[in-house]
């Protein structure tokens, strides 16, 4: 590892640290967010990462820093997506707004723990096969092309094979109880429909995953770097759910943007070999075409309301697939 290794337990201590003050003492009970503790949140984890990337800077040097703020916003502006299905899901399963907090601090749980077992070994095997790495940056061109061509089919969470296959097994309640996963009933324990629900979120999670990691693991060869920075991201996940969920709809250029940083990261990692890109580069062109991406969408929206009246603009995303297959 480039970064000393005492960083790694030391790092996930602080993340257990934040993971329980979160669900133990700011959210003991089960209630509805509101958008004021949304954006407190949002603010606190974005200052947090900012500070974390200020360390990067000044013990790890320019270009590692360069790489964690990349691969935070590479991360971040991902998560859109990710947020737009969870958002499709919470809808389809009709989960109450007191529970949903519930369900996503669990969901980057596991979010966090499948990254660091993807993340390690995935960052030994680009670095020591190229192979892997030229096979990932055709997987981010694929996946770019895919959101470019993305239509408009609908996600139906109950025809989903783990859906299925728990609801089979004649031990899920009919209603959910409060914020429970678990509910004993006749005499044995039984799953809520809210378990489901988490699993399904975690599915999806895994889907995403299969484009986020190779695209930070192309910005970085630092495995603890690459797993940093995807944290920090998946932290504020919770908190930009409930500030954004509903106005998904207005971000129309946003998947256009991503888009086009998952081919430029693809196209940096095809080329790693021959073209030696610095990491600051990748910095600037990720960071400028979310800034233009998001600009377009305020425009667009703008002009939209101009047209119609802002009464009339959709509030809520339409229900289409993202370019992803659950």
């Amino acid at each position: 590892m480039s970064l000393h290794e005492w960083l790694w337990p030391l790092f996930l201590g602080f993340v257990a640290v934040v993971l329980f003050c979160d669900l133990f003492i700011l959210h003991r009970h089960d209630r509805v967010i509101s958008t004021r503790e949304a954006v407190i949140t949002v603010s606190g984890y974005v200052l947090l990462a900012g500070v974390f990337a200020a360390g990067i800077f000044v013990f790890a040097g320019p270009d590692r820093g360069a790489e964690f703020l990349t691969g935070y916003l590479v991360e971040q502006s991902l998560s859109f997506d990710n947020i737009f299905v969870i958002a499709l899901i919470f809808t389809h399963f009709s989960v109450p707004p007191e529970a949903r907090y519930r369900v996503l601090f669990y969901g980057v749980v596991g979010a966090i723990l499948m990254r660091l077992l993807l993340i390690v070994p995935g960052a030994e095997l680009v670095e020591d096969f190229a192979v892997v790495g030229f096979a990932l940056g055709l997987l981010l061109i694929w996946s770019g092309y895919r959101m470019f061509i993305a239509g408009d089919d609908m996600i139906d969470p109950s025809d989903m094979r783990s859906v299925k296959l728990l609801r089979k097994t004649g031990r899920c309640t009919s209603g959910y109880a409060q914020a429970r996963f678990f509910l004993r009933d006749a005499g044995r324990y039984c799953i809520t429909p809210l378990f489901i629900v988490l699993i399904t979120v975690e599915i999806t999670d895994l889907v995403f995953a299969a484009d986020s990691i190779p695209a930070v693991l192309a910005v970085s060869n630092d495995p603890f770097i690459v797993f940093s920075s995807n944290v920090f991201a998946v932290l504020g996940l919770r908190a930009m759910f409930f500030l954004l969920a509903g106005a998904m709809g207005q971000f129309t250029y946003l998947r256009t943007g991503l888009a086009v940083i998952l081919i430029f990261i693809g196209g940096k990692m095809l080329l790693g070999e021959y073209v030696d890109i610095p990491a600051y580069v990748s910095l600037i062109v990720t960071a400028c075409v979310l800034v233009v991406s998001a600009a377009a969408s305020i425009a667009h929206t703008r002009q939209l309301s101009h047209r119609i009246g802002s009464a009339d603009l959709p509030t809520a995303a339409p229900a289409e697939r993202v370019g992803h297959d659950l």
